[in-house]
C-alpha cells in the first residue's frame, strides 16, 4: 500500500479555508462602521450628481398620439409617405415604435387595392428615396407575390398591403404600443 497525503478542502463562496480545514472567519463589523458605509455611499453620489453626473437616465416626456404629427419625424419618412399617396395608397398610417424593444424605430403601413398598385407603390417609394436622399433599401421581400411587401431601410420599414392581407396581419393590433400616426389620404405635395 501506498501512504496518501491528505487534501486540503476546496475554498467556498462564503470563506476561505485553511489547510487543516476550518474556516476562517471574516472580521465582525460594528451597527456603526455599517452606518458609516452608507453615508458615505450617500455622500458619494451626492458628489457624482453635483459634479454633473446624471442621477438616473432622463427621458424626454413620452410622445403620445396627440402630440405627433408626420412633421416630427425624419425628411425620408416623410418622403415615403408623400410618395405612397401620390400612388394613390390608402390607409396610410406611421407606426412609431420608439418607445419599445422593435428593432426599427418606425413602420410605414398602407394598402394598394390590388398587387399591380401594390408594385406602383413599392416602386415610388424606392425610386423616391433613391433620387432624394440617395438611399437604396436594405432589402425588400414580397415584391413576387405582391400580397405584402416589406422595404427595410433600418431606421424604417416601408409595409404595402393588399387589403385583405392587412387585414389579416393586423400589424396595428400586433404592435399595439405603438403610438399611431393617421396619414390623411390628400393629394401628394408637388416638389418644388
Amino acid at each position: 500500500m501506498t501512504k496518501s497525503t491528505p487534501r486540503k478542502r476546496a475554498t467556498r463562496a462564503t470563506g476561505a479555508t485553511t489547510s487543516t480545514g476550518t474556516r476562517k472567519r471574516a472580521p465582525a463589523r460594528s451597527p456603526a462602521s455599517k452606518t458609516a458605509e452608507r453615508r458615505q455611499a450617500a455622500s458619494t453620489k451626492k458628489l457624482l450628481t453635483a459634479a454633473g453626473e446624471p442621477r438616473a437616465a432622463r427621458k424626454p416626456p413620452e410622445p403620445n398620439e396627440e402630440t405627433l404629427t408626420l412633421a416630427d419625424y425624419s425628411p425620408e419618412v416623410q418622403a415615403a409617405v408623400r410618395a405612397a399617396s401620390a400612388k394613390k395608397a390608402e390607409r396610410i398610417m406611421v407606426l412609431d415604435l420608439r418607445h419599445t424593444s422593435a428593432f426599427t424605430d418606425v413602420f410605414v403601413l398602407c394598402t394598394g387595392q390590388n398587387a399591380r398598385q401594390v408594385k406602383a407603390i413599392v416602386d415610388q417609394v424606392e425610386e423616391t428615396l433613391r433620387a432624394t436622399f440617395g438611399q437604396k433599401p436594405a432589402a425588400i421581400e414580397g415584391y413576387r407575390d405582391s400580397e405584402w411587401v416589406l422595404v427595410d431601410y433600418f431606421d424604417f420599414v416601408v409595409h404595402v398591403f393588399t387589403p385583405e392581407t392587412r387585414e389579416f396581419y393586423a400589424l396595428e393590433r400586433l404592435w399595439g404600443s405603438a403610438i399611431r400616426v393617421e396619414v390623411a389620404d390628400e393629394p401628394a405635395a408637388r416638389p418644388a
